[in-house]
């Protein structure tokens, strides 16, 4: 039986470890039947990324790809292309703040800190899209990884906060530049889950706790549920939504 995603190129940017939402995205568009590429920050990881990999069914595109940069990105795209020269789905799941920033005030958030999040978090989808879409000649899905502290005051999320609100604004302005091509943006807006990324925020593990009593399914969510519902978007079951905030938060968004 043909998977979701059978016959079709997909990127994940963004996987680190085993416990990333964005390997749990590899996976299941693996799952799905999908040729896969997996980008990471730098070569002092892919070591990591290889022993990964390993364990999946196929050849993997591996491709280092320092987000902060035009140029590595432009790079990236075109490595990618010599093995993928038609591209059908990308999955941007990067974020990131300087740890001095998640913590203590907000109103203590430094210049320097404020501008990284944003461009790590929120214009590296830009940029990743610009050079994407010269692959996507047959129309494409992009999908981004958000959070409900773009819309609302979740403590010690701090800096992180206005630059999710940036990268939802971003999903719906880059779904208007690029529909006209058959490009659909969306985001998936995840629920707290225990990746290694999340130990940077304090006191995330009460916020799972409250959670798992408060959701209207009274647990916390997986990133295997993220990557499913990822995978749908990417899929053509999702060939008429673009500029759409999806939550998989196990009810959170209607409660909270």
């Amino acid at each position: 039986m043909a998977g979701l995603l059978t016959d079709r190129n997909v990127l994940v940017m963004g996987v680190a470890n085993q416990r990333s939402i964005a390997w749990a995205v590899a996976r299941a568009v693996v799952r799905e039947g999908a040729t896969l590429a997996v980008s990471y920050q730098s070569e002092r990881v892919r070591p990591r990324i290889e022993r990964l990999v390993a364990g999946l069914d196929g050849e993997v595109t591996l491709l280092a790809c320092d987000v902060s940069s035009d140029d590595a990105v432009a790079k990236a795209m075109k490595r990618l292309a010599a093995d993928m020269p038609v591209l059908h789905g990308l999955v941007h799941s990067i974020a990131y703040a300087p740890a001095e920033d998640l913590q203590g005030s907000f109103v203590e958030t430094t210049r320097d800190g404020f501008a990284v999040a944003n461009d790590v978090s929120s214009y590296s989808l830009i940029a990743a899209a610009r050079e994407a879409r010269r692959l996507m000649a047959q129309g494409g899905s992009i999908v981004t990884m958000t959070y409900a502290g773009s819309h609302r005051v979740i403590p010690n999320y701090n800096v992180m906060g206005p630059a999710k609100a940036s990268l939802e604004s971003n999903v719906r302005y880059l779904a208007a530049d690029l529909g006209p091509a058959e490009i659909r943006v969306n985001a998936v807006s995840a629920g707290p889950i225990h990746t290694v990324a999340a130990r940077s925020i304090k006191d995330f593990a009460g916020m799972l706790e409250l959670l798992q009593t408060h959701t209207p399914l009274r647990r916390n969510v997986t990133a295997d549920e993220v990557a499913d519902a990822t995978v749908f978007l990417l899929s053509d079951l999702a060939r008429a939504i673009t500029g759409e905030i999806l939550h998989v938060d196990a009810g959170a968004h209607a409660v909270t």
